[in-house]
């Protein structure tokens, strides 16, 4: 017959009470297991992350342009609907494009970089032939076909991978020596910035300098390169306002504000003030006062006023927190993966788009001069919604790639190598084997970002 002993109790006889948790350790383990779970989870995860973003900001974006475009419209004599039915209708294009290009494989984006650029400079070139066309003083759109466009919004996406390829073919030198991270990338990179400045367009110039500095930097290029570029972008910057009378009011305005209607610091006043009305909870939508004619292009670069003046700080908190989210998840793909293209391309995009955010926001804000940068997939205009989306979706197919872990057997290599599918392809130490990955028929049909590293 077992016994089973008596359990131990306190001198009063009572059995004693176990030791209680310290009152924020559960709290603490779900913040671990959560950071755990960011950091390491399934990367398809970013995918559906930056597809649920870039369908919000679509939709409030084409939302706020109704609202900042109806009146003015009107007021031209047009319906109050045309400029919404356009964002509308590239809206959903974008989308299509967006989860089209999510489904292409790594290595035809890195095939595409040269002849990508290639065209995004002739078409930035043909801006100064007849068929170019000069908007608000810039000189950066061109018509085809009764269509217009920005080539310059091109010229952003084809940079990104133009730069990936060329420094994931140059490999570890550009990291030790400053003339291989310079040459030829400085050209590749100087073409297109000379031809957006020819055409006065100084506010792309700036994002072109981002994903540049963006690239570098990802490639680990000499220290050195960064201070010598700082000072000439300090230099060039007073060089292009010293010479441009409407850029020279802007900074004037900037730093003292006192100024009429008629003054370059009208709009920034008017946007301050939006923001201002706004509170808390906004004013309503579609209840904007300023935008009858009090903001100069509402429904383009200061669409971020009258969000925060019709939504308030509720409205714009959700735009900043919905970009934060996308920056999270294009880092997790850029900290994880082990190829150079995809991580050099992946952070110029990220560095595009929230550059492009930062400095519209602070232009808003009055952080910064007045640029002339729009909000990225909020401010009014096709080509660059439909190259932002585009964007994005090239990020999207480097979340979708399964880490499939194969063996190179390469010469000079000492031997065997554990890499990844595309760290493989770029070494040329795949072995071409289709089978592995699937016909092309079960890769489109497969469920959207299940590819897990």
């Amino acid at each position: 017959m077992s016994t089973r002993a008596p359990a131990p109790t306190s001198p009063q006889g009572e059995a004693p009470e176990s030791t209680p948790r310290p009152a924020g350790a559960a709290l603490t383990t779900r913040l671990r297991a959560l950071w755990h779970h960011l950091t390491d989870g399934p990367l398809f995860h970013s995918y559906y992350a930056l597809a649920g973003c870039v369908i919000l900001l679509t939709g409030i974006g084409v939302m706020m342009v109704l609202s900042a475009s109806a009146v003015e419209s009107i007021s031209d004599s047009r319906s109050a609907y045309s400029l919404f039915a356009k964002q509308a209708v590239f809206g959903l294009v974008g989308l299509v494009l967006m989860f089209s290009l999510s489904l292409v494989p790594a290595r035809w984006y890195r095939a595409a970089a040269w002849p990508l650029w290639g065209l995004s400079v002739l078409l930035s070139l043909l801006v100064f032939s007849p068929l170019g066309q000069e908007v608000n003083g810039n000189r950066n759109w061109l018509v085809l076909g009764g269509q217009s466009f920005q080539p310059s919004e091109l010229a952003k996406l084809a940079l990104c991978l133009w730069l990936a390829a060329l420094f994931a073919k140059q490999g570890d030198v550009v990291e030790h020596e400053w003339k291989k991270a310079l040459w030829p990338s400085l050209l590749g990179f100087g073409v297109p910035t000379v031809l957006v400045l020819g055409g006065g367009d100084a506010g792309t110039a700036i994002v072109f300098c981002l994903i540049y500095a963006a690239a570098l930097w990802f490639v680990r290029a000499p220290i050195k390169i960064f201070l010598g570029g700082a000072a000439l972008a300090v230099a060039g910057g007073l060089l292009l306002v010293v010479t441009a009378p409407h850029r020279l009011d802007r900074i004037k305005g900037w730093l003292f504000g006192d100024c009429g209607a008629t003054d370059a610091c009208w709009q920034a006043q008017q946007g301050l003030n939006a923001l201002a009305t706004g509170g808390w909870w906004g004013v309503g939508l579609g209840q904007s006062r300023l935008k009858y004619n009090y903001v100069p292009e509402a429904h383009n670069d200061y669409i971020f006023s009258i969000i925060g003046e019709e939504l308030g700080l509720v409205g714009t908190t959700i735009i900043l927190v919905l970009f934060i989210v996308m920056v999270v998840a294009m880092a997790r793909i850029l900290t994880r993966t082990r190829s150079t293209f995809v991580r050099i391309t992946t952070a110029g995009i990220a560095t595009w788009l929230v550059g492009q955010a930062f400095v519209n926001l602070g232009m808003v804000t009055g952080l910064l001069p007045v640029i002339g940068i729009p909000l990225p997939f909020i401010s009014y205009g096709g080509s660059a919604l439909l190259m932002t989306m585009a964007a994005v979706g090239v990020v999207m197919s480097f979340a979708r790639v399964p880490r499939t872990v194969r063996v190179g057997r390469g010469q000079g290599l000492g031997g065997s190598q554990i890499l990844d599918a595309q760290e493989a392809h770029e070494q040329g130490l795949d072995d071409g084997d289709g089978a592995a990955r699937g016909s092309w028929a079960q890769r489109v049909t497969g469920r959207f970002g299940k590819g897990r590293r």
